[in-house]
């Protein structure tokens, strides 16, 4: 389906690709702190939702 150099060239972008947002992410993780706190709860929030629609759904299929 992929020749072999479009394999390496995806495997090679998807490596360097999520370096770069490992190291822009640490370089950041102070301001990330300061000014995103409490964020989590809107994680949480969202998931349980998600949890929720899926509990109905399993109970009324």
């Amino acid at each position: 389906m992929f020749s072999t150099g479009q394999l390496i060239f995806a495997i090679c972008f998807a490596v360097v690709f999520i370096a770069a947002l490992v190291y822009t992410y640490r370089k950041d993780l102070k301001l990330h702190k300061q000014h995103y706190k409490g964020t989590i709860w809107v994680l949480v929030a969202f998931i349980s939702f998600i949890g929720l629609i899926a509990a109905i759904k399993f109970v009324f299929k």
